[in-house]
């Protein structure tokens, strides 16, 4: 099947189990349908078929914006599915799986928007892999930020309807973002120091805006992480610093990507 094709299937294939899962939450069910899983599962292996055809090619790697969304939702879907074995992580899939539906279709029929990148080192491969795998850990933890948050708010408000029913105890639910962070945290760091060691000039013009920014928000996340174990830091705090760090990860990834593609046309 050629991708002109399979992009729109993935795309249907996400947004039926998001309506699926929608209606298991309006009916208060906890557990994550089978049904919901397989298309799911069904919906993941188109993605990642598209995303391999899309961006890597025998002459090189396209790292363009509209690819590399594509690339890291698909690497944020593996990883919430794959922890669903372990943690009730389902409900983030309605946020998931929409966005990956739009850049599944953004992806395949954008043009182009940057030139192939070919004889990658293995310390660069090592840089642009932990990079996006930082990326997707982080945005799922500023998701579950986002869910906590509305917990927290409901509960104090003695709200008993709604989102909260089907939600886990909010315990558990730190519990949850405090492992997303120190993951994401782990990866961020290798994803700094193997840019610090492969990368010729980390602060040159075209790099600057991203390694502050990216700095920046592993200070703000270490920072988080340390007042946690330390002073105790929960619910607002643990949400308010996640969300302020993840916006400085996407102004430093995708808002640099932005600029010099679409705006300099300098890929």
């Amino acid at each position: 099947m050629s991708i002109s094709l399979l992009a729109p299937l993935c795309a249907l294939l996400y947004l039926a189990a998001t309506g699926l899962q929608l209606l298991r939450l309006s009916k208060q069910h906890k557990k994550l349908d089978r049904g919901i899983f397989a298309l799911g599962l069904f919906a993941l292996a188109s993605h990642a078929l598209i995303v391999w055809k899309i961006v890597f090619h025998d002459a090189g790697v396209d790292l363009g914006i509209f690819k590399v969304a594509a690339l890291i939702s698909l690497v944020i879907n593996l990883a919430c599915v794959t922890s669903l074995t372990r943690r009730p992580l389902q409900n983030l899939l309605i946020v998931l799986f929409p966005l990956s539906a739009i850049t599944v279709l953004v992806a395949t029929f954008a043009p182009d928007t940057t030139p192939l990148l070919g004889n990658l080192s293995a310390g660069m491969i090592l840089h642009i892999s932990s990079s996006i795998l930082a990326y997707a850990v982080l945005t799922l933890a500023a998701i579950q930020a986002i869910v906590l948050a509305l917990q927290d708010y409901q509960l104090k408000n003695r709200q008993t309807h709604g989102i909260i029913q089907v939600l886990p105890p909010l315990q558990l639910m730190e519990a949850m973002l405090f492992e997303l962070l120190w993951i994401g945290v782990a990866l961020l760091t290798i994803a700094i120091a193997s840019g610090g060691v492969f990368i010729d000039d980390i602060f040159n013009q075209s790099l600057v805006h991203k390694t502050v920014l990216t700095i920046a928000a592993w200070l703000l996340f270490s920072t988080l992480l340390w007042g946690h174990y330390q002073l105790g830091w929960r619910s607002n705090t643990a949400v308010r610093f996640t969300l302020i760090g993840f916006g400085l990860l996407v102004l430093a990834f995708f808002g640099s990507k932005l600029v010099l593609e679409l705006i300099l046309h300098r890929g």
